[in-house]
């Protein structure tokens, strides 16, 4: 007759690696959410660096358009300042030349920045009259 109990099985037959398969699917799901933290913080650099560029490009022609164009010179870092502004972006530095030629630089911010890493991405534009 039998006991009800269930004979005990031999070590390292096929019953031992119950369980494995949640564990290397842990860990797959783990490097997935790394790279793909990974990847915003990227695409949140690239994305700030192309805000950057937009807004220096259009500060630069805004402030050349007044400082050439209407002969406003004084005015020319004041109207790209606020351009920069409305693109999401400050301006760090600005030049105008005697020739109605406006340079400029301005930072965007990093919405997602990585620690230890810049925080903002910076860009240069210059415009003015065709020489």
């Amino acid at each position: 007759m039998s006991s009800g109990r269930r004979p005990p099985r031999a070590r390292g037959g096929p019953g031992t690696e119950r369980g494995s398969g949640t564990v290397l699917a842990t860990a797959a799901v783990g490097v997935v959410l790394v790279l793909a933290v990974a990847a915003l913080h990227l695409l949140s650099a690239v994305l700030a660096a192309h805000r950057a560029r937009s807004a220096a490009d259009l500060a630069a022609l805004a402030g050349a358009q007044v400082a050439y164009a209407e002969g406003r010179p004084s005015q020319a870092c004041l109207v790209a300042g606020g351009i920069a502004e409305r693109n999401s972006a400050r301006v760090v530095d600005c030049e105008v030349a005697a020739v109605g030629e406006v340079a400029v630089r301005v930072a965007a911010a990093v919405s997602l920045p990585l620690p230890g890493l810049a925080r903002t991405a910076t860009a240069r534009a210059r415009a003015g009259p065709a020489p």
